[in-house]
């Protein structure tokens, strides 16, 4: 495997580096930037006007599944309370983590006294994840925008409001700086191209988003959080090189059945970096010919 080259720092961060979107999104002094894409998120159904980091952020259940992991508590303009939680992460068996991470969101609300009197009184739970660089499984179309929620299989109809997806697959937005329309086309559009503009779009003319560029710009950066994101920015540049030989390895081994020892072992270390990496276990399946149940027991 070729060294990989030094990735390049240009006049603004990427924002999906995980120094980054901390430092862009969660912080005290930047929680407007936050509200903000939360409030084009939400296209118009809420409206937050202020939050509360909860916990900046918490370990995953593994390391590789990255720690850019917001949990918020929102104030609506109406008083309501809302529980956010914001994720930029890679991680496998993503929809039944959402779940997880969503449902323990709400379960943490129940008193440890008297619940009768609490009433089951439920804030409402809504999670939001960007997906960069994979999608999710099962979701061939070509829609990058996933908006969740429970509702009755037969009709339609929403059966329960108070709790919702969102997931975000950054890879399919492929819109140009000239045709976004709205502004949560334009978040989407600095989150997957600010690392590569060397000024603030005239599109993005507004207060909100000329100081998210102002934050962003690497001179900006104190000498310290200079070093933790060129570092940070290392870290994702590996990643993907390693992704980028697993899948490339994969697919000159061209493994079929009756694989030799030596090159099912081979297939198993490549299924294994996937797997670390987020892959679907589908995807991996395709690229290795190995079984499902062999890649889960990786």
């Amino acid at each position: 495997m070729s060294k990989p080259p030094v990735p390049r720092v240009g006049k603004y961060i990427d924002p999906l580096v995980d120094f980054a979107f901390k430092k862009i999104f969660g912080t005290e002094p930047n929680k407007d930037l936050l509200i903000a894409f939360l409030n084009a998120v939400f296209r118009g159904r809420k409206h937050i006007i202020d939050l509360v980091f909860n916990k900046i952020e918490h370990p995953g259940d593994l390391k590789h599944e990255g720690s850019a992991i917001f949990d918020l508590l929102c104030t609506g303009e109406n008083g309501e309370q809302i529980l956010i939680e914001v994720q930029r992460a890679r991680q496998t068996r993503f929809k039944e983590r959402a779940l997880f991470y969503a449902s323990r969101l709400i379960s943490e609300q129940a008193p440890k006294g008297d619940r009768a009197a609490w009433g089951y009184n439920i804030s409402e739970v809504y999670l939001i994840a960007l997906l960069e660089n994979f999608g999710l499984e099962d979701v061939p179309s070509l829609q990058y925008l996933h908006d969740i929620c429970l509702c009755n299989r037969d009709t339609g109809e929403v059966f329960y409001n108070k709790l919702g997806y969102t997931y975000i697959e950054l890879s399919k937005f492929d819109k140009t700086e000239d045709s976004l329309e709205t502004d949560l086309e334009k978040w989407f559009y600095v989150l997957k191209n600010m690392s590569k503009m060397h000024k603030i779009p005239v599109y993005f003319r507004k207060p909100i988003f000329e100081k998210l560029f102002e934050i962003a710009e690497y001179s900006n950066l104190t000498k310290e959080e200079k070093t933790m994101y060129d570092q940070s920015l290392k870290y994702k540049w590996d990643n993907e090189s390693v992704l980028e030989y697993a899948v490339s390895t994969a697919k000159e081994l061209g493994m079929a059945e009756g694989l030799a020892e030596g090159e099912h072992k081979k297939a198993l270390d490549i299924a294994l970096k996937m797997k670390k990496e987020g892959f679907p276990i589908d995807q991996i399946a395709k690229f290795t010919d190995l079984s499902t149940e062999e890649i889960e027991q990786l």
